[in-house]
């Protein structure tokens, strides 16, 4: 369940990511969505499982194979459950994997947002592949 001032919360991560500089392990596409559904909904701190324990994209994979997943859809499916029927069904707030990484994001409407090397980037929701409800 969402936090009554969830909206708030999510403007805030998305102007507070524009300025925030990537960063493996600290502020990646995993960190980032998975502390943003901690924060719209108080629950879970699931990216204590990786946060700080890489600092490259070969770290990164290293870790996500130490915790048992092949894939960041591996992951997603794990810790999240069964993702929607159609990636077209996410909502504000709702937690989306794709991209051509892939990457986690969150889906801000029309568009997921995703920390990226390059900054805060958005790509269509059509562009997705899987979304799962916060």
């Amino acid at each position: 369940m969402r936090r009554p001032d969830w909206q708030n919360r999510l403007a805030g991560a998305i102007e507070a990511a524009r300025e925030t500089p990537f960063s493996w392990g600290t502020h990646d596409c995993a960190t980032w969505a998975f502390d943003l559904r901690r924060d719209l909904t108080g629950g879970e701190d699931i990216a204590a499982l990786w946060r700080g324990r890489y600092r490259t994209a070969l770290g990164a994979h290293r870790i996500m194979k130490r915790l048992g997943w092949g894939s960041l859809e591996a992951a997603g499916r794990d810790l999240l459950g069964t993702p929607l029927p159609s990636v077209l069904q996410a909502g504000r707030g709702d937690q989306v994997l794709g991209g051509s990484g892939p990457a986690y994001g969150v889906c801000v409407g029309a568009k997921v947002a995703f920390v990226a090397p390059d900054g805060l980037v958005f790509i269509s929701l059509s562009d997705c592949s899987l979304a799962w409800r916060v």
